[in-house]
């Protein structure tokens, strides 16, 4: 095929992916731009760009024109990032966050993230030393029923360490991914109530889970479930207070919004906000993982789960502290 026909042929297929593509470019940098009367859809982007490659080794295979072949090399190359370079952006965005986005999120917020993590680990390591004096306590904040489950978890015949709700390990992976989503939402969502909400939920889990744990320390359970929760007890309980943080962020906006309005304030205070909860999503997901396939495990020493958590917790420290700071600084 001569190259006048072959231009005359699937010119119209080049063109609307050119006019798709400057479209696509307009849109990402804010411009506004109305698609072109017969513009195909973001279905169709995939396949016309495979013909536009196929074209381009056409061309070069019959040794058309090097301006031709350049339109089309050039169109190819756009129709390639256009296609992959988002993933890649997305990916590295990702990445970005991961190494050091969140980190810095974390100390931007340390404020919040302490006067967070005091209210939650105060009622917490609390109650944990005032129920070795006085375990009748425990009494006043969890039932009989849940003290007698929790014994079960962690008595001489339990299989597996904190076994309940599933036999498997897998199903016990979604439970207690159910149950740190939840803690987490709850914890940061009800900031919206002038952070009234998030108070309350990090007192309320600091007791909870201080009340516990007081209580099998004073039963004799000590081995049994300080080893268990060991391993996961750095990325959950981090988890808490960094959402816990997130949602003290949205009440303190709408409590003092500055000279802000208070849906302004919220909607600035929301972008760090979001980012908490994204990392903290992260670090819930991890804990669940520990929980479900290591913390159980009754065959390794307890002394190893111990150093195991010890670890963690000094990785999770020196990786707020110090993941993604600038040299020096």
């Amino acid at each position: 095929m001569k190259q006048e026909a072959f231009e005359a042929l699937y010119a119209p297929v080049w063109k609307q992916l050119e006019d798709w593509i400057d479209a696509d470019e307009k849109r990402r940098t804010g411009k506004k731009n109305n698609p072109p009367a017969g513009a195909m859809g973001a279905s169709e982007v995939p396949a016309r760009y495979r013909r536009i490659c196929q074209h381009l080794a056409l061309a070069r295979d019959r040794q058309y024109s090097s301006v031709l072949v350049e339109r089309l090399n050039r169109l190819a190359l756009r129709g390639h990032r256009l296609l992959y370079g988002a993933r890649r952006d997305s990916r590295n965005r990702v990445l970005q966050f991961v190494f050091g986005g969140f980190a810095e999120t974390v100390r931007a917020e340390a404020r919040l993230v302490c006067v967070a993590a005091l209210l939650f680990f105060g009622p917490l390591v609390g109650l944990v030393a005032v129920l070795q004096l006085y375990p009748d306590f425990v009494h006043y904040l969890v039932s009989p029923s849940q003290m007698t489950d929790m014994e079960s978890m962690y008595g001489p015949n339990a299989r597996r360490l904190g076994a309940r709700a599933a036999d498997t390990d897998v199903a016990m992976f979604g439970h207690y991914i159910w149950n740190n989503v939840k803690i987490g939402f709850q914890t940061f969502a009800t900031g919206l109530l002038f952070g009234v909400g998030t108070v309350f939920f990090l007192l309320f889990n600091g007791i909870i889970i201080g009340a516990i744990a007081g209580h099998l320390t004073h039963a004799g359970y000590v081995t049994a479930f300080w080893s268990f929760v060991a391993g996961h007890s750095a990325m959950e309980l981090g988890a808490i207070a960094i959402s816990g943080a997130a949602g003290l962020k949205l009440g303190m906006a709408l409590i003092a919004p500055g000279q802000l309005s208070r849906s302004a304030a919220l909607g600035a205070a929301s972008q760090n906000a979001v980012r908490l909860v994204y990392g903290a999503s992260g670090m819930f997901l991890i804990a669940a993982f520990i929980e479900a396939f290591w913390s159980p495990i009754t065959s390794i020493a307890p002394l190893v789960k111990y150093s195991v958590g010890i670890v963690l917790w000094l990785a999770l420290a020196a990786y707020l502290l110090f993941t993604g700071r600038r040299g020096g600084t």
